[in-house]
């Protein structure tokens, strides 16, 4: 990896070469600016206003623009004698937990490679000591122009070091935050926490951008004279306006992209369905009651025509309209009439019945009798 300064860290009196190499890289895909009309290039040139012409960066120079506009010429060798000592320094200024740096302050990074076999003593002791205090080193050094801020720890076995902005660089939060009074549930609570759980970590390297590589698929496409790949409609969704319904949609949409069962449905749900169990039992019951009472033993163990009739009537919904009301009449009368033969000729039927009954008793009392009077006569025939 080239190095883009060169320097030392200053440790007390002990002095550390290094070299500052960039600790990141950027994958993004850059594109150019084109003439849509005809696919020219579009470029910016460089020119001096006071003699109109196009210059080389050899000929490009520093200037600071004063309050008046006027320019005035600074040089890098200006700028080399400053009296500054972290010009060509690193200097380790304190050491603190890594927790006391807010995270708003990181800008790039950076790896600190030890400038030969020298350097391979302190920068191993500067190493050991950050591992063994589980601090982090706070320094000050000069990069582009620039005084700047710095972190330095260990990644690995080297020293690499964050640059920070300085505490004024940082914008405070005012206005940010919804200034309305809002409360929140334990139970949405206790619902975030198992989403949390439910998501669980992630290993940062199957981590990847998405976005790139779906440019380089058009890129691709565009290169062979293909169709460029359209983006898949995204399922629609309905609108959650519930709070505690969109977080059990989403523990349950978790577990189930991990293979794992849904739990019991949420609070709301569990008292919905309640009620329409609730709802269907009352229901079962009244059933049961009224066939119960439409079913009442009649001659035979039948139920009887009259009562059945009357409650088919009596279930009938009543309207309010006289028309309806005049043509029940004749209906009724007709079920009344019905109902007066059916019981009258059940009437006859059992006075036969007994009239059978006692003539078959009677017819046998005769014969007793009259034998009887057969056998005393007999006798004194005998005598």
């Amino acid at each position: 990896m080239r190095s883009i300064w060169n320097g030392a860290i200053s440790f007390g009196l002990v002095s550390i070469p290094i070299k500052l190499v960039n600790a990141t890289e950027s994958h993004s895909i850059s594109f150019r600016q084109i003439h849509t009309e005809d696919g020219g290039r579009i470029r910016y040139r460089k020119v001096c206003e006071l003699e109109d012409r196009e210059v080389s960066s050899a000929e490009i120079g520093k200037g600071y623009e004063d309050a008046d506009g006027t320019i005035i010429p600074i040089t890098d060798e200006d700028l080399s004698h400053l009296p500054l000592p972290t010009a060509k320094t690193i200097e380790i200024v304190a050491f603190v937990p890594a927790d006391r740096i807010d995270p708003l302050q990181m800008d790039a990074a950076y790896y600190l490679q030890a400038g030969g076999a020298p350097a391979a003593k302190p920068y191993t002791l500067l190493r050991e000591a950050l591992k063994r205090s589980h601090k982090v080193a706070i320094a000050k050094y000069a990069l582009r122009g620039r005084e700047r801020l710095g972190m330095l720890r260990v990644v690995g076995e080297a020293i690499a070091m964050h640059g920070l902005l300085w505490p004024d660089e940082v914008r405070a939060p005012e206005g940010v935050a919804p200034d309305t009074s809002v409360t929140v549930r334990d139970k949405e609570l206790d619902l975030a926490d198992a989403l949390m759980d439910t998501l669980g970590e992630v290993d940062l390297e199957d981590l990847h951008d998405e976005y790139r590589e779906a440019v380089e698929e058009v890129v691709a496409a565009k290169a062979a004279g293909e169709t460029p790949p359209e983006a898949p409609s995204a399922p629609s969704s309905g609108k959650v306006l519930d709070l505690m319904a969109a977080l059990e949609k989403s523990v349950r949409a978790a577990k189930q992209s991990r293979g794992e069962e849904p739990e019991a449905t949420s609070e709301k749900e569990t008292e919905e369905a309640d009620r329409e169990s609730e709802s269907a039992a009352e229901v079962r019951h009244l059933s049961q009651r009224r066939s119960a009472r439409a079913a009442p033993k009649g001659t035979g163990g039948k139920a009887s025509t009259s009562t059945a009739t009357a409650k088919k009537t009596t279930a009938a919904p009543r309207k309010s309209t006289s028309k309806t009301a005049r043509s029940a009449q004749p209906a009724k009368k007709a079920t009344a009439s019905k109902n007066t033969a059916t019981t009258k000729s059940t009437a006859k039927k059992a006075a036969a019945k007994k009239t059978t009954t006692d003539k078959g008793t009677t017819a046998k009392g005769t014969t007793k009798k009259s034998a009887a009077k057969k056998t005393t006569t007999a006798r004194k025939r005998t005598a």
